[in-house]
């Protein structure tokens, strides 16, 4: 067994041994229907509203676990019962989805939050492919398409700014659709599908990155401009790298090398703008200029933004061979897995302080479910197979 075929092993045991059975114990709620995520350290609930994101996401891990990994009943079972909570509950009279219910499934938040259906279409494009059941296709086709209606407006009369004072574009959508556009393929034209990919590789390397700053940032003018604010001058490394291997997968779907590349560059220099030289992981926001964030969790090391930067960092050597992404994949991957692993409970946490120690020890709640880790521990185990397959990888590595 070579030195990248341990950590193949290791993120694979990680998913299938720790992460998925810890939400398939704790995360049923089999009275009422749907998941709980506020998740306690060690599983128990300590709140029982629903956001509707995270059930979207959950249906669609185990609908992919499913799907990809090996068609165990019990997995098809739990996207099943998140999915029937959402067809019953989940979505307001026009269609849209509701941010949030009670544990009943009253509708608790309005449908303000575009990313509410951006994971109900994921959750069910993917679930379709499980079930080949239309209804479930007609969820994902019908509220992708209203996605694309209000993507200029996403949050329509929900939105608390002045119309007009300081119109600001934000990046997290182009970026989603970016995968979205993938994800529900198999359900729409094709050349929707190659416009979307076209105009979203257009914003995400043309008009949010920063060619002067070298950087892409979370918000701009709707001409693509820089506007000198707290919100223009906002940077999300996470954000970034994320978005990165959506491109490099693009780049790859499109043959086209100098899309992966640059991909790949932006990821080296998010990484290495974003870490945290004295305490280590990566920042969660900063300031273009170094101007102190408006955000107070700025220098907070937050679960997504790590695990989402092993998946680019590892796209990025597999593709392009660039010995500098293995060099900071060891980096990332032991703070990681040394600051966010909870050997004792199971699961990780999510927040830490600038100094790597836990800040909050829930498993799961408002924004964190069982997604990112999932996700990316199956994305860094299938890459790394890739690159062993390849008999590209060097022997300076240890898991």
């Amino acid at each position: 067994m070579t030195v990248l075929d341990r950590f193949a092993d290791l993120y694979k045991r990680e998913l299938l041994t720790n992460i998925i059975p810890f939400w398939q114990e704790h995360a049923v709620d089999t009275e009422q229907g749907g998941y709980f995520t506020c998740l306690n350290r060690d599983g128990s609930v300590f709140d029982t509203d629903k956001f509707t994101w995270l059930q979207g996401r959950q249906v669609w891990t185990f609908s992919m676990l499913y799907n990809l990994v090996s068609q165990k009943p019990e997995w098809l079972d739990m996207a099943l019962h998140g999915a029937d909570f959402l067809e019953k509950h989940g979505r307001a009279p026009d269609g849209s989805w509701y941010f949030s219910t009670t544990r009943s499934g009253k509708p608790l938040v309005q449908p303000y939050n575009i990313f509410s259906d951006c994971f109900a279409t994921m959750g069910f494009g993917q679930l379709y492919k499980a079930t080949n059941t239309d209804r479930h296709a007609d969820i994902a086709k019908t509220t992708f398409h209203q996605i694309l209606d209000r993507r200029h407006q996403p949050k329509r009369g929900w939105d608390k700014s002045v119309a007009g004072t300081r119109p600001l574009k934000n990046f997290a959508l182009p970026m989603i659709l970016c995968n979205l556009s993938l994800e529900l393929e198999h359900l729409l034209d094709a050349s929707l599908v190659s416009g979307l990919i076209d105009e979203c590789i257009h914003e995400v390397m043309e008009v949010f990155y920063d060619e002067s700053l070298g950087l892409i940032r979370e918000n701009v003018a709707p001409d693509g401009s820089v506007v000198d604010s707290f919100e223009g001058r906002h940077l999300n490394p996470g954000h970034a790298i994320e978005a990165m291997w959506f491109i490099m997968d693009l780049g790859q779907r499109l043959n086209r090398p100098a899309l992966i590349e640059k991909a790949k560059e932006l990821t080296l220099q998010h990484l290495e703008y974003g870490w945290d030289k004295t305490h280590g992981g990566i920042f969660y926001f900063l300031d273009s200029k170094g101007y102190p964030s408006q955000h107070l969790e700025w220098d907070q090391k937050l679960w997504w933004v790590h695990v989402e930067t092993l998946v680019a960092l590892l796209k990025g050597y597999y593709f392009t061979k660039d010995e500098r992404c293995l060099t900071w994949f060891q980096k990332v991957h032991d703070y990681t897995f040394n600051h966010f692993r909870d050997a004792e409970y199971g699961e990780w946490f999510g927040y830490l302080n600038r100094q790597g120690e836990v800040l909050l020890p829930l498993k799961g709640g408002k924004w964190k479910g069982c997604f990112h880790i999932p996700r990316a521990l199956y994305q860094c185990w299938q890459v790394l197979e890739k690159i062993e397959a390849s008999a590209l990888a060097p022997n300076s590595y240890t898991a």
